[in-house]
């Protein structure tokens, strides 16, 4: 408090600002200094304190030089900041306004988004999000579903391309089919597997065609039919209604369907005898033209190129129906021996009808009666084809050697289809027309067959009485002539 009288009496001789203010005179420095000035004797102050003071002061310089030095960097930054401070601080003070009206309206926002989004009650928005949360967890098991109706046409177009991959591929496209099937079932209310259904429906009727398109192929084998005819029984079960029972109730209509296309590949085989049959029909025009001139069959001696065409035409259609008619009777065996829609039709000379359904296969109850099987018509069809053939172009062979080498060959193909129940050896006395000699021709060879047939029957009895074994007998039919071989 000694310091106070003491600034009081060395006030007028100190200098003050521009203003005229002296509050900033008496600070803490100024206080301990005249604290020190009171502490020292009157010749220490007038001696040493002066140069005392001027030391202190180059000190401070130098303390400030070497400060200066060291931080104007930043020195020079804080100047920076302290320039912009004060409109950094009018800006922040406008923010924090800003900031403090703008409370309300977020407070408000999260009021709504409360009640908007509350669980409370049943939010529609929740439960899409919901919705989007499961699939996104189960994205790799809706990736697998959206992926199967691509592996189903995958493996039935590989089946389709690659012949000797089309079984496995086929079982492995309906093993998937029937995972979906499986699927729709459960789900039956997901549009998801409801595309994937449809999908999967559209490569089933691909591969339809595609089994439908194999049954028409070239000398397919047994067990491709069986295989075929089985996998359409998994993809079209609507085939299988039938009106009928016994044999057609488990023939579908799987066996029409089999012998359409069966047809349709013999058709094929035979419209490859185009250039022959055009060469015949050629013939066929000479000979009527011939006929009409002279009004008599005498004057006509061609035939070659119908011969070549009818030989061809007979081996054709023999093998081929023989093969239709067996594979299909292996195919669609029967349920009751010995009746006639096993045997399939015995063709009756002239008549060629086709036989009733037994009493074991007739529903009294249905008015109309059950549809037969579909083979007791078809070998009406094939003996009609080759009879309209015949009718037409067997009168154009007038040479009697190629005649009945030609009927011979009818009368084994007819033998071929007796095996199976459709004999229809007396068909041609249907073409005995225009004075012709084909019935005559026909009655011979018949009658050279049949004294053939006994002879080797009883070669047969006889060496069986020896004690000959059957390899014996086999060797025996070498002895048949040539003609007669071709069977």
């Amino acid at each position: 408090m000694a310091a106070e009288p003491l600034f009081d009496l060395l006030r007028p001789y100190l200098r003050t600002n521009d203003n005229g203010s002296e509050s900033h005179l008496y600070d803490e420095a100024t206080r301990e200094y005249l604290d020190r000035l009171l502490s020292l004797q009157l010749g220490a102050i007038n001696n040493s304190e002066a140069q005392s003071l001027a030391q202190s002061a180059h000190t401070n310089i130098r303390a400030l030089q070497a400060l200066s030095t060291k931080s104007s960097r930043t020195l020079v930054n804080s100047a920076d900041e302290l320039r912009t401070l004060g409109t950094a601080i009018p800006q922040l003070t406008s923010d924090i306004r800003n900031l403090r009206a703008g409370i309300d309206t977020l407070d408000n926002g999260a009021i709504k988004f409360a009640e908007k989004y509350s669980r409370s009650v049943d939010n529609e928005i929740l439960e899409r999000r919901k919705r989007a949360l499961l699939t996104l967890r189960n994205v790799d098991r809706v990736s697998e579903v959206l992926d199967l109706p691509t592996l189903l046409s995958s493996a039935i177009h590989v089946s389709t391309t690659q012949a000797t991959a089309a079984g496995s591929n086929y079982t492995s496209a309906l093993d998937l089919y029937s995972h979906i099937k499986r699927l729709r079932q459960t789900y039956p209310e997901s549009q998801l597997i409801e595309s994937v259904s449809r999908q999967a429906e559209d490569s089933m009727q691909e591969m339809k065609m595609n089994l439908i398109r194999s049954l028409k192929g070239h000398n397919i084998k047994l067990a491709a039919g069986l295989r075929t005819i089985g996998w359409l029984r998994r993809i079209a079960p609507e085939l299988s209604d039938s009106r009928g029972t016994g044999i057609d109730a488990k023939e579908g209509s799987y066996g029409a369907l089999f012998l359409v296309c069966r047809l349709a590949n013999l058709l094929g085989l035979l419209d490859a005898l185009e250039a022959l049959r055009i060469l015949a029909d050629g013939e066929t025009a000479k000979r009527l033209a011939s006929q009409n001139m002279n009004n008599s069959v005498s004057a006509w001696s061609g035939g070659q190129q119908t011969e070549r065409y009818l030989k061809r035409y007979i081996e054709i259609f023999r093998e081929q129906s023989f093969a239709i008619v067996s594979m299909f009777r292996s195919i669609f065996p029967s349920t009751e021996p010995g009746s006639a829609e096993e045997l399939g039709i015995q063709l009756r000379s002239l008549g060629l009808k086709s036989p009733m359904p037994t009493q074991s296969v007739v529903d009294k109850d249905d008015p109309l009666y059950p549809l037969p099987s579909a083979l007791t018509t078809f070998p009406l069809h094939l003996v009609d084809l080759l009879s309209d053939t015949l009718w037409r172009y067997l009168p154009n062979v007038q040479d009697k050697s190629s005649r009945e080498s030609l009927l011979t060959q009818v009368l084994y193909c007819a033998g071929s289809l007796a095996r199976l129940g459709g004999d229809f050896s007396m068909i041609l006395a249907n073409l005995d027309e225009d004075g012709s000699d084909i019935m005559t021709d026909w009655v011979a060879v018949m009658k050279k067959h049949r004294v053939l047939a006994g002879r080797l029957q009883s070669m047969a009895n006889n060496q069986g009485k020896e004690g000959i074994k059957v390899g014996g007998i086999n060797g025996m039919v070498h002895k048949i002539p040539e003609s007669l071989s071709r069977a």
